[in-house]
């Protein structure tokens, strides 16, 4: 298991494939701002992206004509195989999705443009004047994108595609919160410390002038949902089987039976309660109940931290163990990928995240702990395995070393690429694979990472079933999915408090096709390697497999099968 796989390769010549990818990343990030900042790549942090339909049809143009380019091309050698398969899949997927309407004006409570144009200031650099200077003329840019996305939202509502009751709430919800006395900007701005001095009096006018303008560029957003567009959103939060497949394949990068992945996780959702009853078992004797070891984990001293400077400690001495113990044993970890930044989140949402380094490595790998207002104390059986999730051999190791590989790939193969299921599938592939590697031997520990897999498997049914319009299993009491039994289906299968949960069904409905990703990722990934070790028999060795298949980068699934095939 500790076969070497041998020094880097050599630089790779770049090919006429490789030079479409390398355009369509130029053009993407001047179109988009934020995926430059989220790339790493300088010259556009001070931007922002024009969120109108007008903006939104450019980049639909620019997926239709790359795709275009890539016509009539061969392929020089596997790589570009690749890279033409992922643009195909991918490019061809925004055209589509545009051409449904998807791409609009999405509203969730993760990922739409209420939280990216502000979450995208966590990612930039503030050591400098010249750092804040960005900071604050983006900040000041958000006035105009949020102009644009109330325009793509009131074309959209002309469109007949209304918004849900849900997503007016939601949506009102965070604006609101930007945009009151005690917002993040006003806060953020306040917090400005270049060069470890007071910034100076034209920056600082700029900081606060700007601050100012986004927290009333949100609350006018708010009023125009909550004035223009509630009155005629939808109750039901069904997206129906069109839509929904659509944004399956969009967020797997593989088309699935969705009948039977429903059927799956109803499964994977009982085996995984099994496995937490014998754990409770193992834990606390026969006839301890799942909750009951939740509980007395949950009462253990030992297994407790108090304040969120304990909690960042814990979080760094664990990940840098991990990665200390993995490097050159079942894992290559290159040597800029060696380094993983812990820290608390300036957001307080109860998230837990990682962002990804900049091209160059001088912006590390990150993961984020979004600690809740009063929440003071974490237990660490819960949260093991999410620092191997968030960290290595998770989402850093994934990313890190897809970034890492301008060798081998182009900077849209190494930067400009992510699919949910192939990352979070990778994550919680990860998860299960430290349990396999010994790394879970504590079986509170183990405890945490099943009743992490269990809420994911529990988010398949639910996201399918709801959006779907399924039948609940009879045991369950019969009847068309919905929220409503969903809610009583999550508490039963995930414990955590109603306003973790509460969040997490709101992300359910108002994303479609984006929770199930990981568990169905997961499975994804378990199938392509235990078709790699089938293949390969009595020569598979799975240090050479999770080489070879992270040198491939964010992939869609398909092609990921496609390519190690």
């Amino acid at each position: 298991m500790t076969t070497s796989t041998g020094p880097e390769p050599a630089p790779r010549p770049a090919t006429a494939i490789d030079a479409v990818a390398e355009r369509y990343v130029e053009r993407l990030i001047a179109l988009d701002p934020i995926e430059a900042t989220d790339m790493g790549l300088p010259g556009h942090d001070h931007e922002l992206p024009d969120l109108s339909p007008t903006g939104v049809a450019a980049r639909a143009d620019l997926s239709r004509a790359t795709l275009a380019e890539l016509d009539g091309l061969e392929p020089a050698d596997e790589v570009d195989v690749a890279t033409l398969d992922a643009m195909r899949e991918r490019l061809g997927l925004a055209v589509e999705r545009h051409e449904a309407g998807e791409d609009l004006a999405p509203v969730n409570n993760l990922h739409s443009p209420v939280q990216y144009v502000r979450d995208v200031l966590d990612l930039m650099p503030t050591d400098t004047e010249e750092h804040w200077a960005n900071i604050a003329a983006r900040v000041a840019a958000i006035p105009a994108a949020l102009d644009g996305y109330t325009e793509s939202l009131r074309a959209q509502a002309a469109s007949g595609r209304a918004l849900t009751r849900r997503q007016v709430r939601v949506a009102v919800e965070q604006a609101r919160e930007l945009a009151g006395a005690d917002s993040f900007f006003t806060t953020f701005a306040a917090s400005a410390r270049p060069d470890s001095a007071e910034p100076s009096a034209a920056l600082a006018a700029d900081l606060a002038s700007g601050a100012e303008a986004a927290r009333a560029a949100y609350g006018a957003l708010a009023d125009v949902v909550e004035s223009e567009l509630a009155g005629s959103a939808v109750a039901s939060d069904a997206v129906g089987r069109e839509r929904y497949a659509l944004s399956s394949r969009y967020f797997l990068g593989a088309a699935v039976d969705l009948e039977e992945t429903y059927a799956w996780g109803l499964e994977e959702v009982a085996r995984l309660t099994a496995e937490q009853e014998a754990v409770a078992a193992e834990l606390y004797g026969a006839g301890t109940s799942t909750a009951e070891a939740m509980e007395r984990l949950d009462a253990d001293p030992a297994r407790k931290l108090s304040g969120t400077d304990a909690l960042q400690r814990w979080m760094q001495e664990t990940s840098d163990r991990a990665l200390a113990e993995l490097t050159d044993t079942y894992f290559d970890i290159p040597e800029p990928v060696r380094r993983l930044e812990c820290r608390i989140a300036p957001t307080q949402n109860g998230g837990i995240y990682y962002t990804g380094p900049s091209a160059d490595f001088s912006r590390p790998g990150r993961m984020w702990w979004s600690v809740p207002p009063g929440v003071t104390e974490f237990s660490t059986w819960r949260e093991t395995t999410t620092v191997y999730h968030e960290g290595v051999p998770g989402h850093h190791l994934q990313i890190g070393q897809t970034a890492f590989r301008s060798a081998l790939l182009n900077t849209y193969r190494r930067l400009g690429l992510w699919v949910s299921g192939h990352g979070e599938g990778w994550a919680l592939y990860a998860e299960r694979l430290m349990e396999q590697l010994g790394y879970l031997t504590d079986p509170g520990d183990r405890m945490g990472m099943l009743d992490g897999q269990r809420l994911r498997a529990a988010r398949v049914v639910i996201d399918i079933g709801v959006h779907l319009g399924l039948a609940t299993p009879k045991a369950l009491g019969g009847g068309t999915w919905c929220a409503e039994l969903a809610w009583p289906y999550l508490k039963e299968n995930a414990n955590m408090d109603d306003g973790f949960l509460g969040f997490e069904l709101d992300r359910y409905m108002t994303w479609p096709g984006q929770a199930p990703a990981y568990k169905v990722g997961q499975r994804i990934w378990e199938q392509i390697r235990d078709e790699a070790a089938a293949r390969e028999g009595d020569a598979f060795d799975l240090k050479r497999f999770h080489r070879r298949a992270l040198d491939v980068g964010s992939v869609g699934l398909d092609t990921l099968r496609r390519v190690l095939a």
